[in-house]
């Protein structure tokens, strides 16, 4: 599903990727560590588009997006689902506006938003705070609220760009959880985290990242920096 090869990311004589090859199949849950600088950041925006690689490809579903055009990245980012550690939220909008809008700019009819986001917002608990601003939620509703949002396009990948940074412990658990069963749908999780206690509790798979370089890829289990 995901194939990167030769992946090198470079900003001026700075070298943010180097050579990155990796393949994640579909169904996976993988998570992406390493220190502050690793390249974990880096590697996220090159996978949603937001850059554009050196050199290198990255393939998903056998297409380099590196290669696509402008008018194709709304349709691909559609079937890519993000989640940021600063939710991203629409502070004007109640909780069902929020995920409502990502279907009402892409055109949706209404009868497809009405249908969609209530099962959306079942699914990650949020049903009930639907009519609630960001204002008054707590940052793990607003999490699963941003969550929501990146999975009202049914997408194949789902990636999380630090999503319990801002989270307590408890709250933190719940994201992971609510990440894990999402996953057992069949999406791709890709979680890039730096919280070593996650990672060793989950037992899935980590992909370690320092100084740009790949410097580990465990099946099972932890990491050491």
């Amino acid at each position: 599903m995901i194939d990167i090869v030769n992946l090198t990311k470079q900003y001026d004589n700075f070298k943010a990727l180097d050579n990155i090859n990796l393949k994640i199949d579909r169904g996976e849950f993988v998570s992406i560590v390493g220190p502050s600088g690793a390249g974990k950041s880096t590697l996220v925006k090159l996978l949603i588009c937001e850059e554009k690689p050196t050199s290198g490809k990255i393939l998903i579903a056998d297409r380099n997006i590196a290669k696509l055009e402008p008018q194709e990245l709304p349709y691909y980012r559609r079937k890519v689902g993000v989640v940021f550690q600063d939710f991203k939220l629409l502070q004007q909008k109640t909780v069902y506006e929020n995920v409502a809008f990502a279907l009402e700019v892409c055109e949706a009819p209404q009868a497809e938003i009405v249908d969609k986001v209530p099962k959306i917002l079942d699914l990650v608990g949020m049903l009930k705070r639907k009519d609630n601003c960001p204002n008054e939620l707590s940052g793990g509703e607003k999490q699963r609220v941003s969550i929501a949002r990146a999975l009202i396009h049914s997408p194949k990948i789902l990636i999380a760009d630090e999503p319990t940074g801002n989270l307590d412990p408890v709250n933190a658990w719940e994201i992971i959880d609510l990440l894990s069963r999402i996953n057992k749908q069949g999406t791709i999780v890709l979680l890039a985290t730096h919280n070593k206690q996650i990672v060793d509790r989950l037992k899935k798979r980590v992909i370690l990242l320092k100084d740009g370089k790949m410097i580990s890829d465990r099946i099972k289990g932890g990491y050491v920096i």
